[in-house]
Order: structure tokens, then sequence, then C-alpha cells
């Protein structure tokens, strides 16, 4: 199998996999349990001062989204940061890091953001032998009605400001997660660099009301007759979160800032997308909270076999697709497709067609005895049919040979550059 072990910042783990700070790593049973099913690492769930106590609802946390077969696709929690006493935890998490040497341990902390505070806390957990900690700038609920979480997350000079005391105060490398309710997350990912993060983490939840109980008229979860706002995390969030990693991955700003990448990682797939944009490792918590902590077992096998396929070392897929992403108008706009539904393995049931036909080009036409075919003058190859389509492969991209003619501009591949001012182009003509 690949080597996967991994050194992110300098804190050595035995594979790229960490629980992400949540109710998973609420206490040391639960970490205990998360290292022996095999996880590299863990981010303790966020502690805080010895203010005011933490208190919980003692109702319903969570509020779900699901596909059709039930299968979870998103949460929104309402749950805050842990409301067991400070002393507990750092007992806990001083016996777990005895234990498991070779495991990564990260501590989350959120604490008011005043220098004092970050001070005190950061002097309180020196002595755990932990390996890092995770500022938790990103919590859209609760916490921020109280000026944390992503209250701090959403204004730059805070972040900056909070990171520099943290590096002041502390010895251990410093991660800085980062909130995704914000316009431009390269912002944040800056700031942070500049107050001498050694990382960030993204995505932390982003805001939410997942559903209204249309009986009681309230958000779900509902407590007591109403509801409130959360934090959405799961498969839904992946591609907001994929997005973001690549935007910090790729900016010049923060180009080499490593990233932990978190945010609906659920297979070695999810987590090798998340490498590939440049995040160093992932963090996971609705996958373990929906299949059990065994489902690392998965993701390690299943990306060892991915590298060893392709005779990659872990740190050469870190970062492989980035210099992939471009913005729009650097797209190659030479590049021409067209669709082709392939008649064996085609069963008739007309979803390309009806997209197609209402809702896009009106590219694909039916012929007597259900047939579906390709009209390529009116095709687009906007790939609407191949992602309705209920069989796999049925209907693929065809790729027009450099010179071939588009049916549908009667233009030449590799003369597009030119689409603007060309005679077939009616806006041109238009503009005559």
């Amino acid at each position: 199998m690949a080597d996967l072990r991994s050194n992110f910042i300098g804190i050595k783990s035995p594979n790229p996999f960490w629980l992400a700070s949540a109710p998973p790593t609420d206490k040391e049973y639960n970490v205990r349990r998360a290292y022996e099913a095999g996880w590299g690492g863990v981010v303790w769930k966020t502690l805080g001062s010895e203010g005011p106590p933490v208190v919980n609802v003692n109702g319903p946390r969570y509020g779900v989204i699901h596909g059709a077969d039930r299968r979870v696709l998103g949460i929104n929690n309402i749950e805050l940061i842990t409301d067991r006493p400070l002393e507990v935890n750092l007992r806990e998490i001083k016996s777990v890091k005895r234990d498991y040497p070779d495991r990564a341990l990260i501590i989350s902390l959120m604490v008011p953001c005043d220098e004092d505070s970050w001070r005190d806390i950061l002097h309180r957990i020196e002595d755990t032998a932990a390996d890092g900690v995770e500022l938790n700038f990103g919590c859209p609920h609760g916490m921020a009605e109280r000026g944390m979480g992503s209250a701090v997350g959403q204004v730059p000079e805070y972040i900056e400001m909070v990171t520099r005391w943290v590096k002041k105060h502390s010895r251990m490398p410093c991660i800085v997660k980062l909130t995704p309710n914000i316009t431009d997350v390269r912002k944040p990912a800056e700031a942070a660099k500049r107050g001498g993060a050694d990382a960030v983490s993204l995505i932390n939840t982003i805001n939410s009301i997942t559903s209204v109980d249309l009986d009681l008229f309230a958000p779900q979860p509902t407590i007591d007759g109403k509801g409130s706002h959360g934090g959405y995390c799961g498969p839904a969030v992946k591609p907001i979160a994929l997005n973001m990693v690549a935007e910090i991955a790729r900016s010049a700003e923060t180009r080499g800032l490593p990233i932990s990448g978190i945010g609906g990682v659920t297979t070695w797939r999810d987590a090798a997308e998340f490498m590939a944009l440049g995040a160093g490792n992932v963090q996971v918590c609705t996958a373990a909270m929906t299949y059990g902590f065994k489902v690392v077992q998965e993701m390690i096998s299943g990306l060892s076999d991915y590298l060893d396929r392709h005779g990659m070392e872990l740190s050469d897929l870190v970062g492989r697709a980035v210099p992939n992403v471009r913005d729009w108008q650097d797209l190659n706009l030479n590049y021409v497709t067209k669709a082709v539904i392939d008649q064996d393995a085609c069963i008739s049931c007309g979803r390309c067609y009806a997209a197609c036909e209402d809702t896009s080009h009106q590219a694909i036409a039916m012929k007597p005895g259900r047939v579906f075919e390709v009209i390529e003058e009116e095709c687009v190859a906007c790939n609407l049919c191949v992602d309705v389509c209920p069989v796999e492969n049925c209907i693929t991209m065809r790729e027009l040979d450099i010179g071939e003619i588009d049916k549908r501009t009667g233009i030449p591949r590799g003369e597009y550059a030119n689409w603007t001012t060309h005679p077939n182009n009616p806006m041109a003509r238009a503009a005559e």
C-alpha cells in the first residue's frame, strides 16, 4: 500500500485523515475509539475560557437534508462549543496524547476577542503535549451572537490581530479555521497569513435553516416551538468548500499557505479532490456521524490504491489540480464537443430529451420507437443530457478534431478565437 504518512506543518500523523472539531471529538472516550479505528489525527472539540458557562439546548440539535434514498446530504446543527469543564477536557487531552503519541491531536479554541483571554487559555493548555491549536473563527450561531466564532472570522483585521496574539503567547503551530459566510474567502486567509498563521483550515459550517415544520411553523430543529439558524455541513457543502480551498491555493497572496480541507469529505475520492486542489490533509465530521468511525478505513484503503495505481506519492497529489483552475475568461473557446448517445446502452427513458427540449437547446430528437438522437446543428455541448441520464456513460461528449466543422456555427474547430467577428455569428451580422 502507498505510504500515507503525513507531515502537515510539522505535525506528523500516520495518514492525512483527521476528525474535525465537532461532537465526535468531544471527549476522551470518543477520541480513543477514533484512533483505534484508524484516524490519523483529531481536532478536539472547541474549548472556551472559564467565563460564563456554555449551555447547550436539551432538545434536537440537528436538522437533516435527505436524498431520495434517505442518504444524509447535509446536517444543520445548533450545538455550541464544548459544555464540559475546561479542566476535564485538558486532563483527558493529556491522557490521550500520552497513550497515542504517533497520532495528531489539535486543540480547537474560542474565547472572547481580547489578548488576556487568549493568553490565559494558551497558557492553560501548554502542558497537554497537544500538537497544535486551531482557532475557531467560523461558528455561525450561538457563539457569533456573543462576539466570537464567525463574528471574528468575518473581519480580517480581527483575524490578523488574534492570530498575532496566539503566535506571541504560544509555541504551538497555529491553524486558523475560516468561515465560508463571507464574500471573498481569500481576504481572511490573507489576514491569517499576515498574522503568522502556520496554516488555515476550511470550510467551517454555512449559516443555514434547513427546513420549516409546516405544522408548528418553526425552523427545524425545533425547541419548544421555536427554531434558530445553524451551521450546515456534509456532502452538500463540498462544492463550496472545494472552490474556497482552490481560491486560496491559487491566489498569489496566499499561495504556499498550508491548507487543511474540510467540507463534505465522505470517501477517499472526496479527500483526493481536496488534496488535488491544494489541501495538505482533510478533516471529517458528517461522514463519521453518519457511518461511524470505521468509515476512515475505506478512505485509507481507497486513497492508497489510487496512489498505487497512478504511481504517485501522497505529496505528488497535493496541489496537482491547482494549475488547471482558471478564471472563466481564460478558458479555451476553441475547444468544441458534441453529445453522443450510445443506442445500445440507452433505456429510452427520455430524460435527456425532456431536459433539452424544455430547458436547453432543443438538440435531441425523439424518433419513432422512442429512439433519441443528438441534433448536432443545435448542440452547444452544455452537458445537461449527460448529467440527467440515469445510465452511466450512455451519453458522452465527443471532442471535435481540429479543423472539423461545427455544424451549429459552420466554423471549423480552432477558429473560435475570432467568433465575435465571424460572419456566421448572428450577433456579429446584426452589429453590421
